[in-house]
């Protein structure tokens, strides 16, 4: 299997990561090292009318990207917790 290796950038408003506990931050930043390597991989889904924006399920929590592939680039804008009112 062919290995991507694309650069993760977070946004300013991506320091919620810091607040989260430590259980969920460590998978959260377990899914973030795996999007690097795979970004289609894991539970993702295309958010839709935008080309590059997805979603990847981790547990209760959702990381919320964009998906520049050519440039081999992901920009993290959020990281949110699945709630009834998330989307």
């Amino acid at each position: 299997m062919q290995q991507h290796h694309l650069l993760t950038r977070f946004e300013p408003q991506t320091d919620r990561f810091q607040k989260l506990p430590g259980k969920d931050q460590a998978r959260v930043k377990a899914a973030l090292i795996s999007m690097e390597r795979d970004p289609f991989r894991g539970d993702i889904k295309r958010l839709k009318g935008q080309s590059t924006a997805w979603r990847r399920r981790v547990g209760n929590y959702r990381i919320i990207y964009d998906l520049y592939f050519e440039q081999r680039f992901i920009v993290v804008s959020g990281i949110l917790r699945r709630s009834s009112t998330t989307y």
